[in-house]
């Protein structure tokens, strides 16, 4: 009896399990430039092949045979886990039972223009996505792209990136749930933090002298950026770069709901919630049924109806211009704490040799 009580009396989010599955099947996303697959073992040679590590203390802060050891245990981790592993039968364990899923990315395209595939040596994967610390409790992962030396530079993390945020962000069943994405760049990786900027991240913390920087001999800075589930826009990450939304890839037709059911609401709302014209025949309206209002009543009641006019009309063109946006939230809804991403696009842009993560 004692037991019951203290469950009774635990809060309601206590009370919520907030586990991750034991299992999960790795979803293929489709891109303009690129698609999305579940990455294998078998496909980190090609990352070798790629010359993907090439430059990693630039891009990561990490040196390359330390950013290759973690690929590979993000790998087996993301195929542990679509096995139905336990974390500690999965031979890379985690106390915290925080899972990594890895996507091989993959392109068709041809640049050179020569009649075959550009990455025909590696199988059409030029590098690799991840989720990773996916932390079902505070429902929290963060995001990583690889890509092949070659293969930089030339607008595929624009292609990918807002598509995995999408699932990500999406509820279950169709996404993971997550409330919060985030990223950790080097300070001098200026055009990785534009690109992300322009995702819709803002930095919302610094560790100072966290990473060596092997180039100049001295530590710098790493940047934490995230962005959260009301901020996030996936169909303004894409326009950023004219790409355009591919409406049968996961999370999208959440965020789409979403997004109409947030603007009905505030419809609604607009309106008054109620039709006006039957306000009057209800009790305290002020004017009681088949009674002639006095000449001051009809002013005021004039008076009344150009203000709540004024104001619908008002709301309703707030409600035009937030719906182009395609924003799947409302305004009121935003944390203000937090930058929209059309306040942070264009900041940072300045530009070294060191091609995009």
């Amino acid at each position: 009896m004692t037991e019951t009580n203290e469950t009774l009396s635990m809060p309601a989010d206590a009370q919520v399990k907030r586990d991750l599955p034991q299992s999960i099947v790795i979803p293929p996303i489709q891109g303009e430039m690129v698609h999305l697959r579940p990455a294998t073992v078998e496909d980190l040679p090609r990352l070798d092949e790629l010359d993907a590590f090439y430059g990693a203390s630039k891009i990561t802060g990490k040196d390359a045979a330390t950013e290759r050891s973690m690929i590979h245990t993000w790998v087996r981790r993301s195929q542990a886990w679509e096995a139905g592993l336990t974390p500690g039968e999965s031979g890379v364990g985690d106390p915290e039972l925080r899972r990594t899923i890895a996507w091989a990315v993959v392109t068709d395209a041809d640049h050179d223009e020569d009649g075959t595939t550009d990455a025909a040596s590696t199988d059409n994967v030029i590098g690799m996505i991840f989720l990773i610390d996916i932390d079902g409790w505070s429902r929290s992962a963060r995001i990583q792209i690889v890509l092949g030396r070659d293969y930089r530079g030339r607008g595929y993390s624009r292609d990918a990136m807002p598509r995995v945020m999408t699932y990500g962000f999406a509820s279950e069943p169709a996404g993971l749930g997550m409330h919060r994405i985030w990223v950790a760049v080097p300070e001098k990786n200026t055009r990785s933090i534009s690109v992300y900027q322009s995702l819709g991240f803002v930095p919302s913390g610094t560790s100072r002298d966290a990473l060596w920087d092997a180039e100049n001999s001295k530590y710098q800075d790493l940047i934490v950026m995230d962005t959260l589930v009301d901020e996030y826009d996936p169909i303004r990450s894409l326009d950023a770069f004219g790409m355009h939304l591919i409406e049968n890839n996961p999370g999208v037709q959440e965020a789409l709901a979403a997004r109409e059911h947030s603007v009905a609401l505030r419809q609604n709302t607009a309106n008054g919630g109620d039709d006006p014209a039957h306000k009057s025949d209800r009790p305290g309206s002020g004017t009681a049924p088949n009674t002639e209002p006095s000449a001051h009543d009809q002013t005021v009641h004039v008076q009344s109806q150009s203000n709540e006019e004024s104001q619908v009309t008002h709301e309703k063109s707030r409600l035009s211009a937030e719906e182009e946006s395609n924003w799947p939230y409302g305004q009121s809804e935003r944390k203000t704490s937090k930058e929209a991403w059309w306040r942070t696009l264009g900041r940072g842009r300045k530009r070294d040799t060191e091609s995009e993560k």
